[in-house]
């Protein structure tokens, strides 16, 4: 560096800019809202007001921090860190704020987290995700801090550092039920993929293999994909129902008009698509120079197939699996509309009792869980194309 020439570091970073913006943004915003019980409109809590002095004081300069670090050109692991820190100190002091503004021996009140502590995760999230972006760690080290992440939020549940945050209570008064709908959600998921992955694989080995029937196959699954989620749940009411009627036996094993039945048809239905054109889009991108080599050793069609096609296709059809997984634990919460359960329970009972605490006790999980299964799987995409990377 030329004598007199300014740091690195002290240029500015033009997504920390943005980061900083919305980061600002949020610490203007009520940090906090304090309800007399759940039913009643919030007093909104600023920062200073939603915290004692010193933890206040505390949280002012470790948002400056994190504004600093965001909007200069640090490096991306002091970023990282940074990032993580913040986000660390904000949700331990959203649940003493909670502890401080609720009244002693008080069971009806209420503490959620305000807008400002959302856009301050928000601006923080996106920091730690550019960061990590930046360092291109090794699929085993993404999946280590995923793991170290949940292991730090069980422990500050497990704590009961945010035993009075209202989520946290509404949890409190359905523990039972919140557990049999996370069982539900997962079944619904994961159970939509696993059936749709055994189908969807030989139906997309066989369009790969039999190109005039390829057309007709996608073409149908992409109609089906374009209708409207909560019109396909509705759609699959009528049929079932009447099979639940008339055939011996259907009702037994739990087919019905509503509930469980129609909301893994559906879902099974809405994952077909990206597992059959990934598949095919997988075969399809095998080097011909891999398959023409096979040949010359006198392999089989079905032994290209099973050792030399599929092995090299994986990846891609991996990529279709992963967009299923995670768009179906979204879409698992509108099965609860027709009885499905899951997450979604809890969801529109707080819509409809204009319960936000009791619609974020159905949407946190569900989006943690979409966020988990993604970064797992793009780490097993990484691990299956590139053979993993050393740390």
């Amino acid at each position: 560096m030329a004598t007199g020439a300014r740091p690195t570091w002290l240029a500015l970073d033009k997504l920390g800019v943005l980061i900083a913006l919305i980061a600002a943004a949020g610490a203007a915003l009520p940090f906090a809202l304090f309800r007399a019980n759940r039913s009643v409109l919030g007093e909104t809590q600023s920062l200073a007001e939603a915290l004692p002095g010193q933890l206040g004081l505390l949280l002012a300069a470790v948002l400056l921090t994190g504004f600093v670090v965001a909007l200069l050109r640090f490096s991306a692991r002091a970023k990282l860190l940074v990032g993580f820190f913040v986000l660390a100190v904000l949700f331990v002091l959203m649940g003493q704020s909670a502890a401080y503004l609720t009244p002693a021996g008080n069971s009806f009140a209420r503490v959620s987290p305000g807008a400002g502590f959302w856009l301050l995760v928000f601006a923080f999230a996106l920091l730690v995700t550019d960061a990590l972006t930046r360092l291109r760690f090794s699929p085993f080290i993404r999946i280590a801090l995923l793991l170290a992440v949940a292991a730090a939020m069980a422990l500050l549940l497990w704590s009961g550092g945010w035993d009075q945050l209202s989520m946290l209570k509404e949890y409190a008064n359905r523990a039972p039920a919140f557990w049999a709908e996370a069982r539900t959600h997962l079944v619904l998921a994961f159970g939509s993929v696993a059936i749709a992955t055994l189908v969807g694989l030989p139906l997309g080995i066989l369009c790969y293999k039999v190109k005039p029937l390829r057309a007709g196959v996608l073409n149908v699954l992409n109609i089906v994909q374009t209708i409207p989620s909560i019109a396909l749940f509705g759609l699959l009411i009528a049929p079932l129902a009447w099979i639940a009627a008339n055939v011996p036996g259907a009702s037994a094993i739990g087919i019905s008009g509503i509930g469980t039945a129609p909301a893994l048809v559906a879902l099974f239905a809405y994952s077909l698509l990206p597992i059959v054109s990934n598949t095919v889009v997988g075969l399809d991108n095998v080097s011909p120079a891999a398959i023409d080599a096979a040949k010359g050793m006198g392999m089989t069609g079905r032994q290209r197939l099973v050792d030399i096609e599929l092995p090299l296709g994986f990846p891609v059809i991996l990529t279709g699996i992963r967009i299923v997984l995670v768009q179906n634990i979204g879409l698992t919460t509108i099965a609860a509309l027709i009885g499905g359960g899951g997450f979604g329970v809890f969801v529109f009972q707080g819509i409809g009792q204009t319960a936000m605490d009791l619609v974020l006790l159905g949407a946190v999980p569900t989006v943690a869980l979409a966020f988990a299964a993604a970064v797992v799987l793009d780490a097993l995409v990484e691990l299956t194309s590139r053979g993993g990377q050393q740390a």
